[in-house]
């Protein structure tokens, strides 16, 4: 993405919000769909446990690989602490070599307690962990022989075959909400930043993105070259204010828990110029991608985005003009 203002991805559809049953058909057709729109990645987010039915993540992003075409195919974000580390490496790197070398990793601890409850880990040192986790996922992917001993985890002994086609390793994205501790760790572990949309503002973003940028100079890293991306921005796109306002109080607020009000402020819900305006908002303060997240209507939603939307943001090279 270097160079890039602003492009777009998609999130796989795994959360069960009520309108849609799952079936590898739904999923095929979706991706298909941005695929021929010019969209750039495609992701999947990870839970356990959840307050709706959450399809397995690695699993969906597998099978849907065959109709992915040149897009980027990802995790934003992935749980080593909770699925285990090295059966996470192992799934990943399928998944890598099976997609051509098109994968990038997001991680992060999750933020269910109950996901490490179920697995018996301690909620408390899920940073602890994650931070290890990262290095030694690094570690297990090195074609290289690198090795990482830590309090919680160890490749000693392990060679963890086929390694995937990407090297020296697989790109590690981190995913923080912007806090300086987490911003710290972007740049010292990752080789990207998710940031997420219903956890952050423009002038948020803007804030860290600075934040971020001192501390890549500060360790030796070039801030310029340093990819960004704002991952589950829930959208749905519509002129009726009832269907919008619907869609924030019955569908992804009940998700969420969080206001109202904060949601129709931050996500992509309602007429296409509030649309394209809260996007050239993130463009304008240094974000290069948006992952999109339709929550009903998912194809005729990803259409409705690429015709009535992302013109209006002046961010075409994001889609293919028709």
């Amino acid at each position: 993405m270097k160079g890039r203002e602003l492009d777009y991805g998609v999130h796989l559809p795994v959360i069960d919000f009520g309108f849609e049953r799952f079936s590898l058909e739904r999923l095929c057709a979706y991706v298909r769909q941005a695929e021929e729109l010019g969209f750039k990645a495609v992701s999947t987010n990870d839970h356990l446990i959840y307050s709706r039915p959450w399809l397995d993540a690695p699993t969906a992003l597998a099978a849907v690989l065959s109709h992915t075409g040149k897009m980027a195919v990802g995790t934003s974000v992935a749980l080593p602490v909770v699925r285990g580390p090295v059966q996470l490496a192992k799934a990943l790197a399928a998944i890598d070599i099976l997609s051509n070398g098109r994968l990038f990793v997001g991680v992060g601890p999750g933020s269910s307690a109950r996901d490490y409850e179920i697995m018996g880990i301690d909620y408390e040192e899920r940073w602890k962990r994650c931070d290890e986790a990262v290095q030694f996922l690094r570690a297990l992917w090195s074609a290289d022989g690198s090795q990482f001993t830590g309090r919680f985890y160890s490749t000693a002994g392990i060679d963890l075959e086929p390694k995937p086609l990407q090297r020296p390793s697989l790109p590690i994205w981190i995913g923080s909400w912007g806090s300086d501790a987490g911003l710290r760790r972007v740049a010292r572990l990752g080789d990207g930043w998710l940031a997420s949309a219903y956890n952050t503002t423009p002038d948020q973003f803007r804030l860290g993105l600075e934040k971020l940028r001192v501390q890549l100079t500060n360790i030796g890293k070039d801030p310029k070259s340093f990819p960004n991306a704002l991952v589950t921005m829930f959208m749905y796109i519509t002129a009726e204010q009832a269907e919008a306002d619907r869609a924030l109080s019955e569908t992804i607020g009940a998700l969420l828990k969080r206001p109202v009000d904060q949601l129709r402020e931050r996500l992509l819900v309602g007429d296409p110029q509030a649309c394209a305006e809260k996007l050239a908002a993130y463009r304008a303060a240094g974000v290069q991608r948006v992952f999109l997240w339709p929550v009903s209507d998912e194809v005729d939603q990803l259409a409705i985005f690429r015709e009535k939307v992302a013109p209006l943001v002046g961010a075409s090279e994001g889609i293919r003009p028709r």
